[in-house]
């Protein structure tokens, strides 16, 4: 798409008007954010410059572990991998250029895992034939603790949620950020799919083969179509004993009427639709109509009332219909999943899970 000078793509507009607090808090520095996205003016550009900016903080790691700085250097790659990732997050207009930073998103995440502190390790999950691969992290001092299995939404992945993750180990619980149908890794092998028990099944079943982490306390925590996906699998899958839904929708409708054409075309591409019409049927699987009543554990449900993606409004119909303990929190002035008033809920969601799952409180 050809630009006038100084007129930005619209597709451009909508990424930087949709998620420039959600780049912040998850790991972009605002700095990067303000002088990447003024130098971007057509969305062809967006993946390479973004890719451009990660490579300076990789560069940074492997300095940092050259020199024996190994937190740093776990910090720097972590730094690396959002921003590929950012690059990579709904760029299915040149598959090829998507794919390469995506690897080296996933590169850099792993390079980093090692280093964290508490540090982490890439798991692969098998699945119909093949895997879904996640990071799994272990709170510092506990012995075989609760775990959190996180799930992604339509455009993040797991090297998105290094946040996320050191907050809930901050109290005690461990992470398992996993990439599941149509999402980061897994987008290659398997189309997006509505019925989300079935990887979150495997993602459990594959936990309860380890020593080291306690499955019988297993919470699931979901973002955006995430928010869909976490409680779709608690209605279904009664080992899950917390649930905690980010913007997630009651139901999808078919039309793609008033969502940014990055997302609606992202959407029709992981869903291996050949059109939007097919896509429309995908996306109207998406419901917990009829199953929300299965869903006993207890609930924590978020929605900002300014979230132009999902309306708050399905968090209150979601929230109606579940038949175990909710805490509904909609949050005036918030956006998609409320990454701009984020201190109204992050911290309070991983107390509430930790509380949830039998953490000691901290």
């Amino acid at each position: 798409m050809d630009m006038p000078a100084g007129k930005k793509d619209p597709r451009v507009e909508a990424a930087i008007s949709h998620w420039a607090p959600r780049f912040v808090i998850n790991g972009v520095p605002l700095a990067d954010f303000e002088e990447v996205t003024a130098s971007v003016e057509r969305w062809e550009d967006w993946c390479a410059a973004w890719s451009a900016r990660a490579a300076v903080h990789e560069e940074l790691g492997n300095q940092a572990l050259a020199d024996g700085f190994k937190l740093s250097a776990g910090e720097h790659f972590t730094r690396a991998a959002v921003c590929y990732h950012f690059g990579k997050f709904l760029f299915v207009n040149d598959m090829d250029q998507m794919k390469m930073a995506h690897r080296k998103a996933v590169e850099c995440r792993d390079k980093a895992l090692p280093l964290l502190r508490p540090p982490g390790e890439r798991v692969a999950i098998p699945y119909e034939g093949k895997h879904l691969y996640g990071n799994l992290r272990k709170p510092s001092g506990v012995a075989r603790p609760p775990i959190v299995v996180m799930c992604m939404g339509l455009d993040s992945t797991k090297e998105e949620m290094d946040d996320y993750e050191n907050r809930f180990l901050k109290r005690g619980l461990a992470t398992l950020a996993f990439d599941g149908p149509g999402q980061g890794e897994a987008e290659y092998d398997f189309a997006i799919l509505p019925e989300y028990e079935k990887p979150v099944k495997a993602v459990i079943d594959y936990l309860e083969t380890r020593k080291d982490i306690d499955v019988a306390r297993c919470g699931i925590w979901g973002v955006s179509l995430g928010g869909y996906y976490a409680p779709r699998a608690a209605a279904f899958e009664k080992r899950i004993k917390a649930c905690v839904s980010l913007s997630g929708a009651l139901e999808r409708s078919s039309s793609f009427e008033g969502r940014p054409i990055i997302n609606v075309e992202a959407f029709r591409v992981r869903s291996r639709s050949k059109n939007l019409e097919e896509a429309g049927k995908v996306s109207a699987r998406m419901t917990l109509r009829g199953a929300a009543k299965n869903i006993t554990c207890p609930i924590y449900i978020v929605a900002g009332t300014k979230d132009r993606l999902t309306p708050h409004t399905e968090a209150q119909k979601l929230a109606a219909a579940v038949s175990g303990p909710c805490v509904l929190s909609v949050i005036e002035g918030g956006n998609h999943v409320v990454n701009n008033l984020w201190y109204r809920y992050r911290d309070q969601t991983a107390d509430w899970m930790a509380v949830q799952l039998g953490a000691a409180k901290v």
